[in-house]
C-alpha cells in the first residue's frame, strides 16, 4: 500500500478542479442538495470544502463558511470565492461556536472522516432544528466504476469507506440527529479516452493514494493500451439530510 494512510489533497489542489470540473451532472447534484438540505437563505458551513467549488456556488443563495484541513486547497478556495469565509481546521474539532450555523453540508467528504466525532461536532455547531446535508456516492457505484477493472482493489477499499443508508441512520441517531431522509440520483456520464487518461495520470480521485504503486502503474499501462475512444458510464449518488433532534 501507499506509505500514506490518508489521501494527500494538498498535492491535488492545483489540478483538482481541472480534473473534476463542474458539469451538468455536478449542477444536478448541487441543486438537489440545496433543495433537500433547505440551504437557501441559511447560515451554512461547508465541511471539507476543498477548493471551494460548492461553497462558491452556494454563496449566491446563502451565507457560507468553508472548513478544510488542507491549506493548499483553501488557498485555491480563497482565490475563487473571496466572499466566503474559509477556515482551516478539522471536522472532528471545529473552530466554531456552539449553535452558530443553520445548516452543515458535506460534499464527497463524509467517507474521509471519523464520522461519529465529525457528526458530534456538526451537531454542536448547528442551531436547534439545524440540518446536516450530505452528498456522497451510493455504494452501488463502486461496482459500476468505469475503471474498476484497471485498478481492482479500489472497489473493496471504497465499499469499506463510503457509508450505506444503514450506516447513516445508525451513526446520525447516535449523535443526536433525527431520522434521515434519502435521495438517489442516477446519472449518465461520458469521457473521451484523452480525458480518462488525464484523470488517471493526475490521480483525480483520492483512492489512488490507497492502492499500491505497482497496481497503479499496471492499471495505467493497461488503460493506455485498452481504453476505447469514448467511455460511457453511470454515476450513482446518495443524498442524506437529517435535523438535530
Amino acid at each position: 500500500m501507499n506509505s500514506s494512510p490518508t489521501p494527500d489533497f494538498g498535492a491535488r489542489a492545483a489540478t483538482y478542479d481541472q480534473l473534476r470540473p463542474a458539469d451538468e451532472n455536478w449542477r444536478e447534484v448541487y441543486e438537489a442538495l440545496v433543495r433537500e438540505g433547505d440551504l437557501a437563505g441559511r447560515r451554512v458551513l461547508d465541511v471539507g470544502c476543498g477548493t471551494g467549488k460548492f461553497a462558491a456556488a452556494l454563496s449566491e443563495r446563502a451565507k457560507v463558511w468553508g472548513l478544510d484541513a488542507s491549506p493548499e486547497m483553501l488557498e485555491v478556495a480563497r482565490a475563487r470565492a473571496p466572499e466566503v469565509r474559509f477556515k482551516q481546521g478539522s471536522a472532528e474539532a471545529m473552530p466554531f461556536k456552539d449553535g452558530w450555523f443553520d445548516r452543515a453540508t458535506l460534499w464527497l467528504v463524509v467517507h474521509l472522516l471519523d464520522r461519529p466525532r465529525a457528526y458530534a461536532e456538526i451537531r454542536r455547531v448547528l442551531s436547534p432544528g439545524g440540518v446536516i446535508a450530505v452528498a456522497t456516492f451510493d455504494p452501488s457505484y463502486f461496482r459500476l466504476f468505469w475503471f474498476r477493472d484497471y485498478f481492482p482493489s479500489m472497489e473493496k477499499i471504497d465499499l469499506a469507506r463510503f457509508p450505506t443508508r444503514e450506516d447513516f441512520a445508525a451513526e446520525l441517531a447516535a449523535t443526536g440527529f433525527g431520522e434521515p431522509t434519502f435521495t438517489r440520483i442516477s446519472q449518465r456520464a461520458e469521457a473521451t479516452r484523452e480525458v480518462a487518461l488525464e484523470r488517471i495520470r493526475g490521480k483525480h480521485i483520492a483512492t489512488f493514494d490507497l492502492i499500491s504503486d505497482e497496481e497503479y502503474e499496471a492499471g495505467l499501462a493497461r488503460a493506455e493500451r485498452e481504453l476505447p475512444e469514448r467511455i460511457q458510464y453511470r454515476q450513482e449518488w446518495l443524498l442524506t439530510a437529517a435535523a438535530t433532534g
